[in-house]
Protein backbone atom coordinates (compact mmCIF):
# COMPACT_ATOMS: atom_id res chain seq x y z
CA UNK A 1 0.00 0.00 0.00
CA UNK A 2 2.46 2.29 0.66
CA UNK A 3 4.61 1.74 -2.36
CA UNK A 4 1.39 2.30 -4.24
CA UNK A 5 1.46 5.75 -2.48
CA UNK A 6 4.48 6.80 -3.63
CA UNK A 7 3.53 5.48 -7.33
CA UNK A 8 0.38 7.83 -7.07
CA UNK A 9 2.63 10.72 -5.24
CA UNK A 10 4.70 10.95 -8.49
CA UNK A 11 1.51 10.44 -10.81
CA UNK A 12 -0.19 13.24 -9.23
CA UNK A 13 3.25 15.82 -9.12
CA UNK A 14 3.52 15.41 -12.76
CA UNK A 15 -0.06 16.24 -13.31
CA UNK A 16 0.46 19.30 -11.69
CA UNK A 17 3.74 20.05 -12.67
CA UNK A 18 2.51 19.68 -16.80
CA UNK A 19 -1.28 20.87 -16.22
CA UNK A 20 -2.57 18.10 -18.19
CA UNK A 21 -2.70 14.14 -17.72
CA UNK A 22 -1.44 13.76 -21.26
CA UNK A 23 1.84 15.60 -20.70
CA UNK A 24 1.90 13.98 -17.35
CA UNK A 25 1.48 10.67 -19.50
CA UNK A 26 4.21 11.51 -21.75
CA UNK A 27 6.66 12.45 -19.29
CA UNK A 28 6.39 9.28 -17.29
CA UNK A 29 6.54 7.13 -20.18
CA UNK A 30 3.14 5.57 -19.26
CA UNK A 31 -0.49 6.11 -20.81
CA UNK A 32 -2.86 8.90 -19.81
CA UNK A 33 -5.48 6.08 -18.56
CA UNK A 34 -2.96 4.70 -15.89
CA UNK A 35 -2.61 8.17 -14.95
CA UNK A 36 -5.71 8.89 -14.54
CA UNK A 37 -7.16 6.21 -12.77
CA UNK A 38 -4.54 5.83 -10.27
CA UNK A 39 -5.05 9.79 -9.51
CA UNK A 40 -8.52 9.55 -9.09
CA UNK A 41 -7.96 6.61 -6.64
CA UNK A 42 -6.07 8.90 -4.80
CA UNK A 43 -8.50 10.74 -4.35
CA UNK A 44 -11.10 7.95 -3.21
CA UNK A 45 -9.14 6.55 -1.03
CA UNK A 46 -8.58 9.93 0.97
CA UNK A 47 -12.00 11.57 0.08
CA UNK A 48 -10.67 14.53 -0.75
CA UNK A 49 -10.34 16.40 -4.26
CA UNK A 50 -7.34 17.51 -5.16
CA UNK A 51 -7.83 18.68 -9.16
CA UNK A 52 -10.13 20.12 -10.69
CA UNK A 53 -10.93 19.20 -14.48
CA UNK A 54 -11.89 20.84 -17.23
CA UNK A 55 -11.71 20.33 -21.28
CA UNK A 56 -8.58 22.96 -21.24
CA UNK A 57 -6.67 22.84 -18.02
CA UNK A 58 -6.09 21.20 -14.50
CA UNK A 59 -6.04 22.95 -11.82
CA UNK A 60 -5.21 21.90 -8.03
CA UNK A 61 -8.05 22.70 -5.10
CA UNK A 62 -6.65 24.28 -2.16
CA UNK A 63 -5.62 21.16 -0.73
CA UNK A 64 -4.54 19.70 -3.81
CA UNK A 65 -1.97 23.03 -4.07
CA UNK A 66 -0.72 22.14 -0.20
CA UNK A 67 -0.53 18.17 -0.86
CA UNK A 68 2.04 18.98 -3.87
CA UNK A 69 3.79 20.95 -1.91
CA UNK A 70 4.76 18.31 0.39
CA UNK A 71 4.48 15.87 -2.57
CA UNK A 72 7.37 18.07 -4.32
CA UNK A 73 9.54 17.72 -1.24
CA UNK A 74 9.02 14.21 -0.75
CA UNK A 75 10.20 12.93 -4.50
CA UNK A 76 13.01 15.79 -4.87
CA UNK A 77 14.68 13.84 -1.44
CA UNK A 78 14.00 10.50 -3.43
CA UNK A 79 15.31 11.77 -6.25
CA UNK A 80 18.61 13.29 -4.03
CA UNK A 81 18.84 9.67 -2.83
CA UNK A 82 18.29 7.81 -5.93
CA UNK A 83 21.10 10.17 -7.45
CA UNK A 84 23.35 10.15 -4.44
CA UNK A 85 24.08 6.17 -5.20
CA UNK A 86 24.61 6.93 -9.00
CA UNK A 87 27.04 9.34 -8.08
CA UNK A 88 29.46 6.32 -7.54
CA UNK A 89 29.13 5.74 -11.16
CA UNK A 90 31.78 7.06 -13.98
CA UNK A 91 29.28 9.22 -16.12
CA UNK A 92 26.00 11.04 -15.04
CA UNK A 93 22.99 8.99 -15.96
CA UNK A 94 18.82 10.26 -16.03
CA UNK A 95 16.64 12.82 -16.99
CA UNK A 96 18.11 16.77 -16.36
CA UNK A 97 15.03 19.40 -15.75
CA UNK A 98 16.11 22.69 -16.57
CA UNK A 99 15.02 26.12 -17.86
CA UNK A 100 16.59 28.72 -19.40
CA UNK A 101 16.00 32.12 -21.32
CA UNK A 102 14.55 31.67 -24.76
CA UNK A 103 17.30 34.06 -26.07
CA UNK A 104 20.22 32.48 -24.29
CA UNK A 105 19.12 29.15 -24.49
CA UNK A 106 18.73 29.15 -28.33
CA UNK A 107 22.15 30.89 -28.74
CA UNK A 108 24.01 28.70 -25.98
CA UNK A 109 21.96 26.19 -23.80
CA UNK A 110 20.72 24.30 -26.58
CA UNK A 111 24.04 24.04 -28.50
CA UNK A 112 25.64 22.76 -24.53
CA UNK A 113 22.21 20.17 -23.93
CA UNK A 114 23.49 18.59 -27.63
CA UNK A 115 27.32 18.07 -26.52
CA UNK A 116 26.37 16.83 -23.27
CA UNK A 117 23.70 14.48 -24.39
CA UNK A 118 26.53 13.32 -26.95
CA UNK A 119 29.17 13.52 -24.60
CA UNK A 120 27.00 11.66 -21.82
CA UNK A 121 24.72 8.80 -23.90
CA UNK A 122 22.52 7.52 -20.15
CA UNK A 123 21.82 11.19 -19.77
CA UNK A 124 18.73 12.69 -21.15
CA UNK A 125 17.80 16.64 -20.59
CA UNK A 126 14.11 17.99 -20.55
CA UNK A 127 14.39 21.96 -20.99
CA UNK A 128 12.20 24.70 -20.99
CA UNK A 129 12.80 27.73 -22.33
CA UNK A 130 11.12 30.75 -21.37
CA UNK A 131 11.58 34.41 -20.96
CA UNK A 132 9.75 34.49 -17.99
CA UNK A 133 11.90 33.44 -14.67
CA UNK A 134 9.89 30.32 -13.70
CA UNK A 135 10.02 28.71 -10.38
CA UNK A 136 12.79 26.00 -9.53
CA UNK A 137 10.55 24.10 -7.06
CA UNK A 138 7.21 24.34 -8.25
CA UNK A 139 8.28 23.37 -11.32
CA UNK A 140 10.31 20.72 -10.30
CA UNK A 141 13.87 21.71 -11.90
CA UNK A 142 17.25 20.68 -11.02
CA UNK A 143 19.15 23.77 -12.39
CA UNK A 144 17.82 27.10 -13.88
CA UNK A 145 19.71 29.30 -16.15
CA UNK A 146 19.36 33.08 -15.43
CA UNK A 147 21.06 35.95 -17.51
CA UNK A 148 21.23 39.36 -16.31
CA UNK A 149 21.28 40.83 -13.01
CA UNK A 150 20.45 38.04 -10.62
CA UNK A 151 17.98 39.17 -8.05
CA UNK A 152 18.57 38.19 -4.46
CA UNK A 153 16.70 34.48 -3.43
CA UNK A 154 16.81 31.90 -1.31
CA UNK A 155 18.54 29.61 -3.68
CA UNK A 156 21.69 29.10 -4.62
CA UNK A 157 24.09 30.25 -7.32
CA UNK A 158 27.16 29.92 -9.38
CA UNK A 159 27.99 32.84 -11.81
CA UNK A 160 29.58 31.13 -14.80
CA UNK A 161 30.14 33.51 -17.18
CA UNK A 162 29.54 37.16 -18.57
CA UNK A 163 27.78 39.48 -21.40
CA UNK A 164 28.38 42.33 -23.01
CA UNK A 165 25.39 44.77 -24.21
CA UNK A 166 25.91 45.84 -27.97
CA UNK A 167 24.54 48.85 -29.66
CA UNK A 168 24.20 47.43 -33.15
CA UNK A 169 22.55 48.84 -36.43
CA UNK A 170 21.84 46.99 -40.07
CA UNK A 171 24.18 47.26 -43.06
CA UNK A 172 21.80 49.57 -44.31
CA UNK A 173 22.55 52.04 -41.72
CA UNK A 174 26.05 52.14 -42.18
CA UNK A 175 27.08 55.99 -43.27
CA UNK A 176 24.91 57.32 -40.48
CA UNK A 177 26.28 54.74 -37.84
CA UNK A 178 29.73 55.02 -38.62
CA UNK A 179 29.31 59.07 -38.40
CA UNK A 180 28.25 58.72 -35.07
CA UNK A 181 30.71 59.79 -32.51
CA UNK A 182 29.43 59.72 -28.81
CA UNK A 183 26.40 58.42 -27.37
CA UNK A 184 24.25 61.48 -27.42
CA UNK A 185 23.96 61.39 -31.36
CA UNK A 186 21.83 58.33 -30.96
CA UNK A 187 18.91 60.03 -30.18
CA UNK A 188 18.31 61.39 -33.49
CA UNK A 189 18.33 57.83 -35.00
CA UNK A 190 15.42 55.19 -34.88
CA UNK A 191 15.30 52.76 -32.11
CA UNK A 192 13.78 49.25 -31.61
CA UNK A 193 12.90 48.67 -27.83
CA UNK A 194 12.80 45.23 -27.09
CA UNK A 195 10.31 46.20 -23.65
CA UNK A 196 11.04 42.99 -21.47
CA UNK A 197 14.31 44.70 -20.08
CA UNK A 198 13.36 47.27 -16.89
CA UNK A 199 14.86 50.29 -18.84
CA UNK A 200 14.92 49.64 -22.36
CA UNK A 201 14.88 53.00 -23.58
CA UNK A 202 17.59 54.34 -20.73
CA UNK A 203 21.01 53.48 -21.38
CA UNK A 204 24.53 54.41 -19.72
CA UNK A 205 27.62 54.55 -22.10
CA UNK A 206 30.97 54.41 -20.61
CA UNK A 207 34.37 55.38 -22.29
CA UNK A 208 37.34 54.28 -20.68
CA UNK A 209 36.25 53.94 -17.27
CA UNK A 210 36.59 57.95 -16.89
CA UNK A 211 34.11 59.36 -19.13
CA UNK A 212 30.22 58.28 -19.17
CA UNK A 213 26.95 59.41 -20.84
CA UNK A 214 23.57 58.53 -20.04
CA UNK A 215 20.71 58.93 -22.89
CA UNK A 216 17.48 58.19 -23.60
CA UNK A 217 16.32 56.72 -26.95
CA UNK A 218 12.60 57.49 -28.38
CA UNK A 219 11.71 53.79 -29.69
CA UNK A 220 9.33 53.51 -33.31
CA UNK A 221 9.02 49.71 -32.60
CA UNK A 222 8.64 47.99 -29.27
CA UNK A 223 9.01 44.08 -29.21
CA UNK A 224 8.90 42.13 -25.92
CA UNK A 225 11.59 39.29 -27.15
CA UNK A 226 15.49 39.53 -27.64
CA UNK A 227 15.03 37.25 -30.64
CA UNK A 228 12.47 39.53 -32.28
CA UNK A 229 14.09 42.92 -31.68
CA UNK A 230 17.57 41.36 -33.23
CA UNK A 231 14.79 40.44 -36.44
CA UNK A 232 13.85 43.86 -36.62
CA UNK A 233 17.27 45.25 -36.66
CA UNK A 234 18.14 42.53 -39.38
CA UNK A 235 15.36 43.72 -41.63
CA UNK A 236 17.23 47.50 -42.05
CA UNK A 237 14.20 49.32 -39.55
CA UNK A 238 16.54 50.93 -36.75
CA UNK A 239 19.03 50.19 -34.22
CA UNK A 240 18.57 48.68 -30.93
CA UNK A 241 20.86 46.73 -27.77
CA UNK A 242 21.25 43.37 -28.02
CA UNK A 243 23.21 41.12 -26.23
CA UNK A 244 26.78 39.62 -27.50
CA UNK A 245 25.52 36.24 -27.46
CA UNK A 246 22.42 36.69 -29.57
CA UNK A 247 24.25 38.83 -31.98
CA UNK A 248 27.80 38.05 -32.08
CA UNK A 249 27.82 35.84 -35.74
CA UNK A 250 25.82 38.74 -37.22
CA UNK A 251 28.84 41.16 -36.34
CA UNK A 252 31.52 38.80 -37.38
CA UNK A 253 29.74 38.24 -41.14
CA UNK A 254 28.68 41.73 -41.73
CA UNK A 255 25.22 41.37 -41.47
CA UNK A 256 25.14 44.19 -38.60
CA UNK A 257 27.34 46.62 -37.61
CA UNK A 258 28.64 47.17 -33.73
CA UNK A 259 28.08 50.97 -33.56
CA UNK A 260 30.22 53.53 -31.02
CA UNK A 261 33.00 50.42 -30.22
CA UNK A 262 35.12 52.68 -27.98
CA UNK A 263 31.97 53.45 -25.77
CA UNK A 264 30.53 50.36 -23.34
CA UNK A 265 27.10 49.53 -21.65
CA UNK A 266 26.64 47.67 -18.41
CA UNK A 267 27.62 44.13 -18.81
CA UNK A 268 25.70 41.40 -17.36
CA UNK A 269 26.33 37.74 -15.53
CA UNK A 270 24.84 34.12 -16.65
CA UNK A 271 23.97 32.21 -13.42
CA UNK A 272 23.42 28.81 -12.79
CA UNK A 273 20.80 28.68 -10.21
CA UNK A 274 20.07 25.79 -8.04
CA UNK A 275 17.24 24.43 -5.36
CA UNK A 276 18.67 24.81 -2.10
CA UNK A 277 20.09 21.38 -1.79
CA UNK A 278 22.21 19.52 0.58
CA UNK A 279 23.38 16.78 -2.41
CA UNK A 280 23.99 18.17 -5.70
CA UNK A 281 23.27 15.54 -8.62
CA UNK A 282 26.53 14.20 -10.69
CA UNK A 283 24.24 15.24 -13.94
CA UNK A 284 23.65 18.72 -12.45
CA UNK A 285 27.47 19.13 -11.54
CA UNK A 286 28.62 17.54 -15.06
CA UNK A 287 26.14 19.70 -17.37
CA UNK A 288 27.07 23.00 -15.71
CA UNK A 289 30.86 22.14 -16.13
CA UNK A 290 30.11 22.04 -19.41
CA UNK A 291 28.60 25.01 -20.01
CA UNK A 292 30.82 27.21 -17.99
CA UNK A 293 33.51 25.18 -20.01
CA UNK A 294 31.55 26.64 -23.36
CA UNK A 295 31.49 30.41 -21.39
CA UNK A 296 35.03 30.23 -20.70
CA UNK A 297 35.81 29.87 -24.49
CA UNK A 298 33.31 32.70 -25.76
CA UNK A 299 34.85 34.63 -23.10
CA UNK A 300 38.47 33.90 -24.48
CA UNK A 301 37.37 34.45 -28.23
CA UNK A 302 35.56 37.76 -27.53
CA UNK A 303 38.81 38.64 -25.62
CA UNK A 304 41.25 37.82 -28.35
CA UNK A 305 38.61 39.70 -30.96
CA UNK A 306 38.69 43.35 -28.51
Amino acid sequence: MGLSNLRRLAYFAAVVETGSFTAAADRLGITKAVVSQQVARLEREFRTTLLVRTTRKVRTTEAGQSFYQRCALILREAADAFDELADNSEAPVGTLRLTAPFDYGISVVVPAITAFTQKYPRCKVDAVLSDQALDIVSGGFELSIRVGWLAESGLQARRIGTFRQLLVAPPTMRAEAEALTEPREVEDLPFIANTALRDHLRWRFAKNEIESQTVNLRASIFLDATLAVRAAVLEGTGLSVLPDFAVAGDVAAGRLIHVLPGWSLPAGGIHAVFPAARFRPVKVRAFVELLSAQEQRRSNARTSKG
